[in-house]
């Protein structure tokens, strides 16, 4: 067999797929059960599995098997953008109902003319001195604040993730991430030509060993993280263990990315307060204001900020005038702090409904952010359950979408709390319940 056979078979297979032969939830045969009914070797058959991993067209859950993907017709390795879906719980964009009429007082004015001319003029990754003096005082945070002049923005966060990751990390590096992620940090390392290296976690965050092995194994170029409000668990790090993993990583002079995005949640400084050399701290409006208002902060140590600035440069990262012009104006008369406490009260509401309709489920979160994670009962897998809800206009992440290997996802899925009104979000999580209570096999392909 000549070795782009696999690809021929990988190809079949996505064809059936694509004609419907194949449909979502439905199951592979093992690989040596496969090997055998197409008469070719099972390190082959191994090959069309990763392959059809590779394409984001099946779903492996380990100690169940391999699964066509609910995502299977779009190939897609993370969630899509929002569908329009009755009761969406993939995506966390919060809209409390006061905010547009706070965010409107705040922007009248800025579309006279000179607000406006200023608005419209060409914007750097720098900013501007008081657009960088009132960031700085925006982001202090229980005893760490950074200073104004380390200060460099990126259009939104994802961009700022991503011209950090390109700053510290050279094309075919490695960087090691938490084992259950953010997902979109796999698309931006994939276009950057970065291996993403899963690192062993527990229920205080990334343990330091799996830093010190992954490092051991192939040299790691920096870790990307998210050590308050992890997005999907919600776990916020301990003070003893930020020590630990800041201790190894000093060791070992490795670069942390510290994704802060929902870090306005809690009240822990970044790891930064404690080794400002190492860590470079990502944060962004959006979560904070509303979704079409993005703007993302990178504070780097001194020592990178130039590389920073290259990075948001060369990867045409370099934020609006406009959005410059408004985040100064929403960070500067307390419109983003009175927001912030909006968005702090609205979640914590939001998790106490959600743990009492989900009473008697595994489920691990935080009562301080907008998301929970829910561990299936063995009766349910992820993919049937996300088409299960589905079907009733609920949507949600499985796990298949947080995990960096392919292959190796518990049997999960993420609730994201934030979009839905209250009543919405009782109604979902009532029916998720019951959902949960049933079969699978009562919620089958065709129903």
């Amino acid at each position: 067999m000549s070795k782009f056979e696999y690809l021929k078979l990988a190809d079949a297979i996505a064809a059936e797929i694509a004609d419907g032969t194949l449909r979502p939830g439905d199951r592979l045969p093992p690989q040596r059960n496969f090997a055998w009914e197409r008469k070719i070797a099972v390190s082959t058959a191994s090959r069309v599995y990763a392959e059809l991993l590779r394409r984001g067209l099946v779903v492996g859950e380990v100690g169940r098997g391999t699964f066509i993907s609910g995502d299977a017709k779009r190939g897609a390795a993370a969630p899509s953008e929002p569908r329009g879906i009755r009761i969406d719980l993939e995506f966390n964009y919060p809209m409390r109902p006061e905010q547009t009429a706070l965010i409107a007082k705040s922007l009248d004015g800025l579309e006279k003319p000179a607000a406006l001319n200023t608005a419209l003029m060409w914007a750097t990754s720098a900013g501007t001195p008081a657009l960088r003096s009132i960031t700085a005082e925006h982001l202090a945070q229980n005893g760490w604040s950074p200073a104004p002049e380390q200060l460099v923005f990126a259009g939104n966060g994802r961009q700022s993730i991503a011209a950090a990751l390109s700053a510290v990390v050279p094309t075919g590096g490695r960087c090691g991430v938490e084992a259950l992620t953010y997902p979109f940090v796999k698309g931006i390392a994939h276009r950057l030509g970065i291996s993403l290296v899963p690192l062993a976690m527990d229920e205080d965050g990334v343990r330091p060993d799996s830093v010190q092995k992954a490092h051991r194994e192939a040299t790691l170029s920096a870790i990307y993280i998210q050590p308050a409000t992890q997005n999907p668990l919600g776990m916020t790090m301990p003070s003893a263990r930020r020590a630990d993993l800041l201790r190894i990583v000093q060791k070992l002079n490795l670069p942390v990315i510290e994704d802060s995005v929902y870090g306005f949640f809690d009240n822990e400084p970044p790891l930064a307060a404690l080794a400002p050399d190492s860590c470079i701290v990502i944060d962004s409006l959006s979560k904070r204001v509303a979704p079409g208002l993005a703007l993302g902060f990178i504070v780097p140590p001194p020592r990178l900020r130039e590389s920073v600035m290259a990075s948001v440069r060369s990867g045409g990262w370099t934020a609006s005038g406009f959005a410059f012009a408004a985040a100064q104006r929403l960070m500067g008369d307390g419109t983003v702090a009175e927001l912030t406490k909006l968005r702090r009260l609205d979640a914590r509401a939001r998790q106490k409904l959600a743990i009492g309709r989900l009473a008697g489920f595994e489920i691990q979160t935080n009562e301080k952010c907008y998301h929970l994670w829910l561990t299936l009962p063995a009766h349910w897998r992820s993919q049937s359950f996300v088409m299960a809800a589905a079907r009733r206009d609920i949507a949600l992440t499985p796990s298949t979408a947080f995990a960096v290997t392919p292959g190796h996802a518990p049997n999960a899925v993420r609730l994201a709390l934030a979009a839905p009104t209250m009543d919405q979000l009782d109604g979902g999580l009532r029916t998720l319940a019951s959902l949960l209570s049933a079969n699978e096999a009562d919620f089958d392909s065709t129903e």
